[in-house]
């Protein structure tokens, strides 16, 4: 089944959640990049995926090729928010589709049914909104001349019940433009920026996505390993993690923190332990450990916050208010935890509660 996720800042927060918030909210570029299962072992796999972030657009491709585009409204409080999705899968003769959201985070206005669409003034047509949503797909027209006019610095604006939304062009060349690189589609005639003569049959083709299997794990507790053991476990995490990336692991020594212990085979078990702290958000490492002394230790994550029946989870909010998140989900597959989702749900731009899109840079079928 495909595996999906629906999903200030003191003392660690700036230090540990920096970790997956630097990836997902700045202009990261890590196209056909080696992709570790990082911290178990040296299960490798050579995936490619970009996530790359410029003034008002970002780009997240994922590792079956498919990019997710998103353009936002200019943020400097002079226009309502709004932003659109291009969407386009790998492979030839695969258009670009696109959604469009308007922002109700501190709306109360109620959305009209009915948008007018304009670019630099010229009518194109009206987007009926879904039933009680502020979201509606564009036609296929609508797409093209959209791309067009951002890419060139053109006015793209939806207008109705007294209000009007406005896209913002700046990045988005930039964006496109490593959209097609990323898709093979440079110099194509289907090309969405920098159209040529080569035949689209030239593009990259679609990949699978990841495919990981999720192992059973025994149901009960593990037996309590008493205090001698748990300062010989403590040390063995320590090796692992330093003082700036785990520094709640001190306080288990006084009581103020606790270890988490999970079976999960006859000879390993998971602990987990807070690591870090803030205002709106807090990690605990997960580690996989022999379930005797002397315990050997493999990091799996220093910022995950949930885990159940063998799935890691990592969520963190991008600021206070929790309209942008990025998630990261990790998979045991009998022998170690994979790393098989990651993903944002796009800027930070006031957009509505949990964040506009899901933006995935590593997508998995999990098979149980």
């Amino acid at each position: 089944m495909p595996f999906h996720l629906q999903c200030g800042a003191p003392r660690h927060d700036l230090r540990a959640a920096s970790a997956v918030l630097l990836a997902a909210f700045t202009a990261t570029l890590c196209v056909a990049s080696a992709h570790a299962d990082p911290f178990s072992g040296a299960h490798e796999h050579t995936l490619p995926q970009v996530r790359f972030e410029h003034l008002d657009w970002e780009l997240a491709c994922d590792n079956t090729r498919t990019c997710r585009a998103a353009g936002y409204h200019e943020e400097d409080g002079s226009t309502t928010p709004v932003t659109v999705l291009l969407q386009r899968k790998a492979g030839p003769g695969e258009p670009i589709v696109a959604e469009l959201r308007l922002g109700d985070f501190d709306n109360a206005a109620p959305m009209p049914p009915l948008l007018a669409m304009r670019i630099d003034g010229r009518s194109l047509g009206t987007v009926e909104l879904e039933r009680g949503q502020p979201s509606s797909t564009l036609s296929r027209a609508q797409v093209a001349a959209l791309v067009k006019a951002v890419a060139a610095s053109g006015k793209v604006t939806w207008q109705g019940g007294g209000q009007t939304w406005t896209l913002s062009g700046r990045g988005a060349a930039a964006v496109l433009l490593k959209m097609d690189e990323f898709q093979g589609r440079l110099g194509t005639r289907g090309a969405a920026i920098r159209k040529g003569n080569k035949p689209n049959e030239e593009v990259l083709p679609p990949l699978p996505p990841l495919s990981v299997r999720l192992a059973r794990v025994p149901h009960g507790e593990v037996r309590p390993i008493g205090r001698d053991a748990e300062r010989r476990l403590l040390a063995a995490l320590r090796k692992t993690a330093g003082s700036e990336e785990c520094g709640d692991l001190a306080q288990i020594a006084t009581g103020e923190n606790a270890f988490v212990f999970e079976p999960l085979a006859r000879d390993k078990m998971l602990v987990g332990a807070r690591c870090w702290r803030g205002a709106y958000n807090e990690g605990y490492g997960y580690w996989v450990v022999s379930s005797s002394a002397p315990f050997s230790a493999a990091m799996v994550t220093l910022l995950g916050n949930d885990y159940e029946n063998g799935v890691i989870q990592a969520t963190h909010r991008g600021r206070g208010i929790g309209d942008c998140y990025a998630s990261d989900t990790w998979v045991w597959d009998g022998k170690r935890f994979v790393h098989a989702e990651s993903l944002t749900t796009g800027m930070c731009r006031g957009i509505t509660a949990g964040g506009a899109w899901v933006l995935p840079t590593l997508v998995s079928e999990v098979k149980r």
